[in-house]
């Protein structure tokens, strides 16, 4: 595990070295969720990678895991110096997919990654892609719109992380937990976010997608994968059942042997 210095931020990145003597492929880039982080991937990222042959790359978003936290979270939205503080931004995603991820990828010397992305970090894959060379794009419960289901479920974890014990389950991988749930929370369920779309965006993929989505999902429905308007060769959509939000916790073989496969016939 290493600090980097990426846009201005410190931010935790973990390298996995794939194994001695593999053929050279395209790096895994993995992209975590709006509550996760590098250690709540736990060993699925060394799974995949030790399935398919490559190296993989993981970091924990600015306020997130052992990154540096963002000032004034709940303050007013500023930038200074370039980097931004305060509450989060609607276009928060295209920041990151569009600002600090190329940064990153710079930084660890990836081009042309695979990315794989989950929830938030599956939108900020997609967004990625739409604009800059990757080999493919796998997402997992992406966000292409602002669905009811979205911020009813967002609601009830505001009401656990306060009143439950969401709080102390998640401060076991975050430094600032406050920051991390709050960044996440409020820009979520904040009125100027329900216009958030980006199916426009998505037109502009040029790479093969792979697309996962929990049947009993409770952030979002299947509209959140038909939604991504590419010819039928160039993404493959799987839903899975029985399986909520985290298709790689919940089905975690099917998950894998699935993108196994999908890069597998890449070539």
């Amino acid at each position: 595990m290493t600090e980097r210095l990426i846009a201005n931020s410190r931010l935790e990145v973990q390298h996995i070295a794939a194994d001695a003597g593999t053929v050279p492929r395209a790096p895994l880039v993995f992209l975590h969720e709006g509550l996760g982080s590098v250690a709540m991937w736990r060993d699925w990222p060394q799974t995949v990678c030790a399935r398919t042959g490559r190296e993989g790359w993981i970091y924990s978003r600015r306020g997130y895991g052992c990154s540096e936290p963002v000032p004034d979270v709940r303050g007013p939205a500023t930038v200074v110096g370039g980097v931004r503080g305060g509450r989060l931004l609607p276009d928060y995603m295209h920041h990151e997919a569009w600002t600090v991820l190329p940064h990153l990828l710079e930084d660890c010397r990836v081009r042309c990654p695979v990315l794989i992305g989950h929830s938030d970090g599956g939108t900020i894959a997609l967004l990625h892609a739409s604009r800059h060379p990757v080999t493919a794009c796998i997402v997992m419960a992406p966000h292409i719109v602002v669905e009811d289901e979205s911020i009813r479920s967002i609601t009830q974890a505001r009401d656990a992380f306060e009143n439950g014990d969401l709080r102390d389950r998640l401060a076991r991988y975050h430094q600032d937990v406050d920051c991390a749930f709050w960044q996440w929370n409020d820009i979520w369920l904040s009125p100027e976010f329900r216009a958030f779309d980006i199916r426009e965006d998505c037109r502009h993929i040029q790479a093969p997608v792979l697309a996962i989505q929990g049947a009993q999902d409770p952030y979002g429905s299947l509209a959140q994968i038909k939604g991504i308007d590419l010819p039928a060769q160039q993404i493959r959509r799987e839903v899975l059942a029985p399986c909520g939000h985290s298709p790689h916790r919940d089905q975690t073989e099917q998950t894998t042997a699935l993108i196994t496969d999908f890069l597998s016939a890449l070539g």
